[in-house]
C-alpha cells in the first residue's frame, strides 16, 4: 500500500507498508484548540476544519474543546462543549476527564506554543497524556532551533500523538531531522481554503468604490514581523508609474502587541505613509474580518503581498487563502511561500527589500498576461486545498490513528495511598491583597483582616507584592485590578529610591511622607530583587524601561552593604536581570563579588555539624541558600551549588520536628551555635523562603527529595505545625501573622499574606510543570 502525503495539492509517495483495514463508519472527533469568536488564526483554522468534517460526516460527529484566556467572556457556538482556561493546568486535566467520558473516537489537537499555558505551552501535555483515545496533532509552528523547554514539549507531543499533521513538505522534513519524529507518523495535509469561484477583481471592487483603482492587499493580524513598512517604502515609486494604485491593509493589531505596546506599530506605519507622501494611497482596515468580508477583500485585490520578515514561518493561512482564490501573489521567501509559489504560481522578492517589491509589483501591473497566468496556475492547484478535500485527508489520518492506537489495551489504574497522593493546593484568592492595597501601594499591617492605616507602607512589602504579581501573571491570574496594583507597587519603588544616595527608603506614613532618609539594607536588597525580576518578566515596555533604570542606579551601592541576607536578596535580583541582559558587565561583576562574599562567610563559620555562614541563624535563612544554588547554576559553578545545597540540607534538618512537620526557627531568640534555639514565634516569611529554596534545589538537581521538603514546609500554612492550627484564612485570602507558643496571631498583615501567596504560587508552578512534563511522583514520607 502506498501512503500518500498531500502537500499544497501535490501527492508524493513516502513509504510502502502492509495494507490495513480502515474503519468505514464516520468517527466522532473532538477538536481541541482556540475557536471562533476568538480572534486568532488558530481559532479560524479549528472552526473551518471542524465545519468541513461536520459537512461531510454529520454535525453529531464533531465537538469542540476551546482554549480560553482569563476573563474570556466570548459567546461560543453550541459545538463548543468544554472550555479550558489556558493558564489553569487543572482545567486541562478536567478536559481530559470530560473527553474520556465522552463518546469521542479521536482527538484532533491544534498545536501552537503560544495558545497554551505553562513553560513553552507545556500545560497541554497534561491533557494529552491523560487521554484514552488516539490524538492527531496538527502542528502550526515547527521551530528549527527551539529552546530546551520548547524541544521537550515537542518531543513529548510527538511521542504521545498517534498521528502528526504538518502542512508543508519542509515541515515533515524538520520533524524528522530536528525532532527525530517517526516518518510513518507524519501526514502532510495542506492548509485548507474556502472554495471560491475564479473571478476578476472588478466583480468585487464596486463593493469598496474602487472600480478605477489597482488594489494591493495584505491581511492578517498586524505585528512588526509582517514587514508592511517595506511595502509602504516601495509605494512612492509604484505610484509614480501607476497613480491609481491603492494599498489596503486589513486586520486588527495582534492582541499580544496591543496589550504590550498598544497601536504604536500601526500609528508608525500611518506616519510613514504620510512622510512618504502616499497616505492617499494607503487604507488601514483595523478589524478582524469574518469569512464573507474576507472573501470580498481578497476578491477585489489585483496583487496580494506577504512581505513577512521571518524566514522560518512554516505556514501562513493568509497566503493559502489568497493563493487558493487565484490571486497574483508577491512574497518574501519564508518557508511556506518558497514551497507554494514555485513553477510560476507567484513571485518571490528578498526580505526587507523595498526596491525589489517596487520592481515586481510594477512588472506584474505592466504584464496583465503574466499576472493572469500566475492566477490561473495558483487557482488550479488551490482546488486540491479546499476544505472538503482537507476533511477527507484528515479523516484518513483519524482512521490510521485509531488502527494504530497503542493505548487501546486496558491499563492498570494508578492507586496511591494518602501519603503518596500529592498535596491538594488551595485555589488562589486575591481578595486580601486587594484589600491591603491602594493607589499608593500595599500597607504593612492589619487589624485582623482589615488594613491598619497607622503603620502606613514599606518598601519591603511593596517589593514582595510586585514579585507576587509576576507569579500570578504566569499562572494566568490577570485582571485589570491586579494590573493596576502592579503599577502602583512599581511606582512605590521608584519613589522610594533616594535621588541623591541611590538607596531605598523603607517606611512611609499613611500620609505619604517618608519616615526616614535611608532604609534598611534588607529593603534595598528586596527592592533590587523585585526590579531584576521586573526587567526579566514584565510585558509592559514602559515598566520594563523604568525597572532597568532603577536597577542600574541601585546596583552600585550594593557593594558597600554588609549583611549576607541583603547580598542574597540582591543576588536573586541580579541573576534575574542577567537572564534578560546576559552581557551586562556591571551586573556580572556584582554577582561574582557577592557570591564570593557569601562563600567566604561559609568558609569562616561552617565547621563540624554547624553548616552556616554565621554563629547564629536568624530569619529568612533559606534565601541565602537559594541565592547560592540559583547563581551557582547560572554561573556553572558546581562548588557554589554544593555549598548552597549542604547549607539548605542542614536548615531543613534542624527545622524538622520529631514527628516530621516543619518547625521554623522562632523569632524570639533565633538559633545559635552554642545550642540555644527558639521555637516561637514562628514566622510565615521563614516558611516561604524554605519552600522557594527547596524548589530551586529541585530544579537544579532534579532530586525529588527537595519536592517533599517543599511540600512539608508549605503544609505549615495549612495546619501541619506545632499547634495544628491553620495560618491561611481561606475566607479572606489572608495569612495570619505568626504562630505563638499558645495561639496564632490573628492579624493578617502584608508580610505574612505575601509569604503565603508567594509560596502557593511557587507550589502551583512546580505542580503544573510536573503534571505536564513528567509522570506524577509519590512524595517521600
Amino acid at each position: 500500500m502506498i501512503e500518500r502525503h498531500v502537500c499544497n495539492g501535490q501527492r508524493s509517495e513516502a513509504r510502502t507498508c502492509e495494507p490495513i483495514l480502515l474503519p468505514t463508519e464516520a468517527m466522532k472527533v473532538a477538536f481541541v484548540g482556540t475557536y471562533l469568536p476568538r480572534k486568532c488564526g488558530i481559532a479560524t483554522f479549528t472552526h473551518d476544519l471542524r465545519h468541513a468534517v461536520a459537512a461531510q460526516y454529520g454535525e453529531n460527529c464533531s465537538q469542540v474543546v476551546a482554549l480560553c484566556q482569563s476573563g474570556d467572556n466570548d459567546d461560543y457556538p453550541p459545538e463548543v462543549v468544554f472550555k479550558i482556561r489556558a493558564q489553569d493546568i487543572d482545567s486541562y486535566e478536567r478536559a481530559a476527564e470530560f473527553l474520556n467520558r465522552s463518546n469521542a473516537d479521536v482527538v484532533c489537537l491544534q498545536h501552537e506554543y503560544g495558545i497554551f499555558g505553562g513553560s513553552a505551552g507545556g500545560h497541554i501535555l497534561a491533557l494529552v497524556r491523560a487521554l484514552k483515545m488516539p490524538v492527531v496533532t496538527t502542528l502550526h509552528t515547527i521551530l528549527h532551533d527551539p529552546s530546551p523547554e520548547q524541544r521537550k514539549v515537542m518531543e513529548i507531543l510527538i511521542e504521545e500523538s498517534s498521528r502528526l499533521v504538518v502542512m508543508t513538505e519542509r515541515g515533515r522534513l524538520m520533524l524528522r531531522e530536528t525532532y527525530r519524529a517517526p516518518s510513518d507518523k507524519i501526514d502532510v495535509i495542506a492548509h485548507g481554503i474556502h472554495d471560491v469561484p475564479f473571478e476578476e477583481p472588478g466583480v468585487y471592487k464596486g463593493l469598496f468604490a474602487m472600480e478605477d483603482r489597482l488594489v494591493l492587499l495584505t491581511f492578517g493580524l498586524l505585528s512588526a514581523n509582517k514587514g508592511i513598512e517595506h511595502v509602504i517604502n516601495a509605494l512612492p515609486a509604484i505610484v509614480a508609474e501607476f497613480p491609481q494604485v491603492v494599498y489596503m491593509v486589513l486586520g486588527a493589531t495582534h492582541p499580544n502587541l496591543l496589550r504590550d505596546e498598544g497601536e504604536a506599530y500601526r500609528i508608525g506605519l500611518e506616519s510613514l505613509a504620510k512622510r512618504k507622501g502616499v497616505d492617499k494611497h494607503v487604507i488601514f482596515y483595523n478589524r478582524f474580518a469574518d469569512l464573507a468580508e474576507l472573501t470580498d477583500f481578497i476578491g477585489a485585490s489585483d496583487i496580494y503581498l506577504t512581505p513577512y520578515l521571518n524566514e522560518r514561518q512554516i505556514v501562513s493561512g493568509t497566503l493559502a487563502y489568497a493563493f487558493g482564490a487565484g490571486k497574483a501573489v508577491i512574497s518574501t521567501p519564508y518557508w511556506h511561500a518558497s514551497e507554494l509559489l514555485t513553477d510560476g504560481r507567484g513571485a518571490i522578492v528578498p526580505f526587507a527589500d523595498s526596491e525589489a517589491i517596487t520592481r515586481e509589483v510594477c512588472a506584474l501591473l505592466r504584464d496583465s498576461q503574466r499576472r493572469q497566468t500566475m492566477r490561473q496556475r495558483a487557482y488550479q492547484l488551490g482546488r486540491e486545498m479546499i476544505w472538503s478535500r482537507a476533511a477527507e485527508h484528515y479523516q484518513e489520518s483519524f482512521a490510521q490513528a485509531r488502527v494504530h492506537h497503542e493505548a487501546s489495551q486496558p491499563q492498570a489504574l494508578l492507586v496511591r495511598t494518602l501519603a503518596e497522593e500529592p498535596i491538594g493546593l488551595p485555589p488562589i484568592n486575591v481578595d486580601h491583597v486587594l484589600r491591603m492595597s491602594d493607589s499608593t501601594g500595599m500597607m504593612q499591617h492589619a487589624l485582623y483582616s482589615l488594613p491598619n492605616y497607622s503603620h502606613g507602607y514599606c518598601t519591603d512589602d511593596n517589593a514582595r507584592a510586585l514579585i507576587l504579581t509576576f507569579s500570578w501573571d504566569q499562572l494566568g491570574e490577570t485582571t485589570p485590578a491586579l494590573d493596576t496594583l502592579a503599577t502602583s507597587y512599581m511606582a512605590f519603588l521608584a519613589y522610594a529610591l533616594h535621588p541623591d544616595t541611590k538607596r531605598f527608603r523603607n517606611f512611609m506614613g499613611y500620609n505619604r511622607n517618608w519616615l526616614e532618609e535611608m532604609g534598611s539594607e534588607d529593603s534595598h536588597g528586596r527592592a533590587l530583587w523585585a526590579l531584576g525580576l521586573c526587567v526579566e518578566q514584565t510585558r509592559n515596555r514602559g515598566v520594563s524601561l523604568l525597572a532597568e533604570e532603577l536597577f542600574t542606579q541601585a546596583l552600585p551601592p550594593v557593594a558597600e552593604l554588609v549583611h549576607p541576607r541583603t547580598w542574597a536578596f540582591a543576588l536573586l535580583g541580579i541573576d534575574a536581570y542577567l537572564r534578560k541582559h546576559p552581557d551586562d558587565q556591571p551586573a556580572k561583576r556584582m554577582r561574582a563579588l557577592l557570591v564570593e562574599k557569601l562563600l567566604n562567610r561559609f568558609s569562616e563559620h561552617s565547621r563540624g555539624d554547624w553548616h552556616w555562614l554565621a554563629d547564629d541563624a536568624t530569619y529568612d535563612n533559606a534565601r541565602l541558600t537559594q541565592a547560592l544554588i540559583q547563581c551557582g547554576h547560572s554561573m556553572e559553578r558546581p562548588d557554589v551549588i554544593g555549598i548552597g545545597l549542604r547549607a539548605l540540607r542542614w536548615l531543613v534538618t534542624i527545622q524538622t520536628s520529631e514527628t516530621g512537620h516543619f518547625q521554623p526557627i522562632g523569632s524570639d531568640g533565633f538559633c545559635h551555635r552554642n545550642g540555644t534555639r527558639a521555637y516561637f514565634d514562628q514566622q510565615p516569611i521563614e516558611v516561604q523562603g524554605t519552600v522557594a529554596a527547596c524548589l530551586e534545589a529541585f530544579r537544579t538537581t532534579e532530586d525529588a527529595v527537595w519536592l517533599d521538603h517543599a511540600r512539608i514546609a508549605f503544609e505549615w500554612f495549612l495546619g501541619r505545625n506545632d499547634l495544628g492550627q491553620m495560618l491561611y484564612d481561606t475566607k479572606t485570602g489572608g495569612c495570619r501573622d505568626a504562630l505563638h507558643a499558645d495561639r496564632v496571631n490573628e492579624n493578617q498583615g502584608a508580610e505574612s499574606t505575601l509569604a503565603f501567596h508567594l509560596a502557593l504560587a511557587q507550589m502551583r508552578m512546580v505542580n503544573n510543570d510536573l503534571a505536564a512534563f513528567q509522570e506524577p511522583i509519590a512524595f517521600i514520607t
